[in-house]
């Protein structure tokens, strides 16, 4: 298996080279030549394995360059109970992603059971073990710098805590997130985690790491990776529990099956449409957004416009306030017929300030022949539907699921099963909850009293060349 660039500037490469990268060279995203494809013999067969045996399937068929014992063994080491026993049900954990059915068409798969209790920690884990098998197979060390929004930044810096030849730079935006993410990183005290908390919003941090990716000879210098969704690695580990919640889901192998996503910057959602391309029988994948609802009108119009700092909003939904949704990039990529060059005009325009409209016939082939559709919230929705969840249902739902929720009511159909995606653990957003409910979050014993612990981090101004002389101060070549 190798990879390209979405824009086609870059010679095909294998795996363990484009792993510890962000950007390609050519300033595009890595792409798989083709899309492995799995039969329906071959599904039948994938749905009685364990998470683990499943995801090795999966992810085996992306990966030809470690041998196989060696990526079995990671993936062993990753998805036990110990680590994902976070969630609602201790008894489940082995399970890893198990489902919490609402109704006989509507269910919820947990995906945040890991040790930040975000969906980030289902594949940040487990490239944490990557990177670490790579840099020492190649004798190297590298330098990760990051952006957050709430969530990536803790699941990296729990995943990369402690790992060989590895430091993690991590940007997020400064007073932007919930006490609860902002303690969840900066009480780190491991000597490679830096933390950095730049004035603005998400959006900023995001546009300062491509800049960075963009000085080739910074980033060979000082030896810059990526652990954000544009990173594939991200990318293929995320595409397994979407095999794992369709079959969980599903009354019948075979049986069309929908899901619903809260969705900032695509990355989740990408991983169901390659699960979706790889013969996986996804019917409709519903992109669930709140105010910052740059997808919506994507997936409602076929315009991308993204928007400027003026124009991105603060919401109680904070993980999902980006209004630059990179991983589109993959997805537009498969829709316009893998012509890079034809992609490459299309981000020309968005990183030039402006934005494309696909026309009449990419957007009935976005409906149609991808399944993509959209809903937006407020946060009088939320509110609303973690409440309503919570008294028809007795299941806590944190914001960003509760931006699916509505989402999948909106576009639920006669019996085909809807799978909403979960995206944290309500204890990460105390404050909305209690809004909701009148009574604090669950939160598991081991995170009791995070806030009160010492926080250490570096403010810093929205400068690309603040940062870089902030990483060359630290880093040692």
């Amino acid at each position: 298996m190798k990879y390209i660039s979405t824009r086609g500037g870059v010679a095909a490469q294998q795996f363990s080279d484009i792993l510890l990268g962000g950007l390609m060279a050519d300033g595009g995203l890595s792409i798989p030549e083709s899309y492995p494809q799995f039969s329906q013999d071959e599904l039948v067969a994938l749905s009685k394995l364990n998470y683990r045996d499943l995801a090795f399937a999966v992810i085996s068929r992306f990966v030809d360059d470690i041998p196989a014992a060696d990526l079995k063994a990671l993936i062993d080491k990753t998805y036990t109970a110990a680590v994902y026993s976070n969630g609602r049900n201790a008894a489940d954990a082995d399970q890893i992603t198990p489902i919490i059915k609402l109704d006989d068409t509507l269910v919820i798969q947990e995906l945040s059971n890991g040790p930040t209790l975000a969906f980030k920690d289902m594949a940040m884990q487990l490239l944490g073990n990557l990177f670490e098998y790579v840099l020492a197979a190649k004798g190297e060390q590298v330098n990760i710098l990051g952006a957050t929004s709430g969530d990536t930044g803790s699941a990296a810096e729990y995943a990369m805590r402690g790992k060989k030849g590895v430091n993690v730079f991590m940007l997020s935006p400064f007073g932007k997130m919930s006490p609860f993410q902002r303690a969840q990183m900066f009480s780190l005290q491991d000597e490679n985690i830096f933390n950095l908390s730049v004035h603005g919003f998400f959006d900023a941090c995001q546009d300062i790491v491509k800049d960075v990716n963009k000085d080739a000879e910074y980033k060979a210098k000082y030896k810059i990776g990526a652990v954000n969704s544009i990173n594939w690695g991200r990318i293929v580990a995320q595409v397994v529990y979407y095999f794992k919640g369709y079959f969980a889901a599903a009354k019948n192998v075979g049986d069309v099956v929908d899901f619903c996503v809260p969705s900032g910057n695509f990355g989740n959602i990408c991983a169901g449409h390659i699960a979706r391309q790889m013969g996986l029988p996804i019917g409709q994948l519903i992109v669930a957004t709140n105010e910052n609802d740059v997808l919506d009108e994507f997936f409602k119009t076929g315009g991308y416009h993204p928007r400027g700092l003026d124009r991105t909003y603060e919401t109680s939904s904070p993980s999902m306030d980006i209004t630059k949704a990179s991983n589109l990039e993959r997805f537009v990529f498969d829709l316009v017929g893998r012509d890079a060059s034809k992609l490459a005009a299309m981000w020309k325009s968005v990183e030039t300030g402006g934005g494309f409209e696909i026309g009449e016939q990419l957007f009935a082939q976005m409906r149609d022949q991808y399944g993509f559709k959209s809903e937006a919230s407020t946060h009088a929705d939320r509110v609303a539907h973690i409440r309503e969840v919570f008294e028809k249902f007795g299941v806590q739902i944190d914001p960003h699921t509760a931006d699916g929720y509505k989402a999948a009511k909106a576009h639920r159909r006669n019996d085909v099963v809807m799978v909403i995606m979960e995206t944290a653990l309500p204890a990460k957003f105390e404050t909305t909850m209690v809004e909701a409910l009148n009574q604090p979050p669950a939160r598991p014993a081991g995170l009791v009293g995070l806030e009160e612990l010492p926080q250490r981090f570096d403010a810093i101004d929205a400068d690309a060349a603040k940062v870089k002389a902030y990483l060359a101060e630290r880093i040692k070549l």
